[in-house]
């Protein structure tokens, strides 16, 4: 196999910049593309050269010779086409968070099993360089025992009320969260086990949106580390920023601080002042570059040289896990229990 020939099921935000980049890189081949809206799939198909789409993604699976397919539908509708792909016999790429329900990413994590196929979760943030090297760091013993972490990912009211559609059907933890709890768990190389949330339900209620405008939950994780994970989205829309990301680790002889509030730029103009976002993805020379790009260029390399994803299916179960306790606590208000793994699921953390 010379190129991955791929499938995308949701032509979305997501989607859109799926096709772009996979449509430009010498290792991938967009055989087709699926939404509900036709109009939408003859967009994608004439901008990109894509010579299928559909509506249908189980029309798509049975008709077009597909190696992988990439799934990024809104947040709670991963999991059928994720079945899907799986029971069709391709490899998968989902779009985070994993699944938002645990039954579900178990059901996948068994067919994946089952299949013999490859999953991974685009918990693209793995591959930012800062967050690399934070990596590095902790693995080296620099800062001592990892003790604490503090992680914020908070949007401007633009996200919910009209970057996104479908606010209403998720929430600040699910959309941003799911980032930040996978970057901790893989930090910490330690598996969560419990955590306790509060949220407030105000400004986005009143327009109509019934979600959470904020939320902030601490997991306790093994090792007895604890993790503090905010996320909002009512941001004034005058923020210079789209996003406010910020993480810090705490350790026993030492700390790391990463703030994505702005990354290396700053622009002014005579109506507004703001810190354009490049780390992730920045068209350069007419190709698309960055974390986001090295994320899906390294599932094509897992499928061409037959090695596990970067970021698995196990992976993302284990964020799915962590954010279901902690909406369970936010309905409860009680502190509750992160699910542990299957006894025939093995994790890479040890839980002690």
């Amino acid at each position: 196999m010379d190129r991955v020939r791929l499938g995308i099921i949701g032509l979305g935000i997501m989607g859109e910049l799926y096709a772009k980049i996979y449509s430009a890189h010498p290792l991938a081949e967009v055989a087709a593309v699926c939404s509900l809206k036709q109009a939408r799939v003859d967009e994608i198909c004439a901008r990109f050269a894509v010579p299928y789409g559909t509506t249908d993604y189980r029309q798509m699976l049975r008709t077009v010779d597909l190696d992988a397919v990439v799934v990024a539908t809104p947040d709670n509708l991963h999991y059928e086409p994720a079945r899907a792909v799986l029971e069709a016999g391709r490899h998968l790429l989902v779009e985070k968070p994993f699944t938002t329900r645990l039954e579900e990413a178990d059901q996948l994590l068994r067919l994946a099993a089952q299949a013999n196929k490859k999953v991974q979760v685009a918990f693209n943030h793995r591959w930012l360089a800062a967050y690399q090297q934070a990596k590095s760091t902790l693995a080296s013993g620099k800062i001592g025992q990892p003790l604490a972490a503090y992680a914020r990912k908070n949007d401007t009211l633009f996200v919910p009320t009209e970057y996104i559609a479908w606010a209403g059907q998720t929430t600040s933890a699910w959309f941003l969260s799911s980032h930040d709890i996978d970057l901790v768990r893989w930090f910490f190389e330690q598996e969560p086990l419990e955590a306790r949330a509060w949220g407030r339900k105000e400004v986005l209620k009143a327009r109509g949106i019934d979600t959470y405008d904020v939320i902030q939950a601490q997991v306790r994780f093994a090792s007895g580390a604890i993790a503090t994970f905010e996320s909002a989205w009512i941001y004034p829309n005058t923020f210079p920023s789209i996003v406010d990301s910020f993480v810090e680790v705490l350790g026993s002889s030492g700390h790391i601080h990463m703030d994505r509030k702005y990354e290396s730029i700053e622009v002014s103009t005579a109506t507004s002042f703001t810190y354009p976002k490049g780390f992730l993805n920045c068209e350069i020379f007419g190709r698309v570059r960055g974390a986001f790009p090295f994320c899906l260029e390294d599932f094509l390399y897992s499928i061409l040289e037959d090695r596990p994803p970067q970021v698995t299916a196990l992976d993302g179960r284990q964020v799915t896990a962590v954010l279901e306790a902690i909406h369970r606590s936010l309905e409860t208000g009680h502190t509750e229990p992160v699910a542990p793994l299957p006894a025939d699921m093995a994790t890479p953390y040890a839980r002690k």
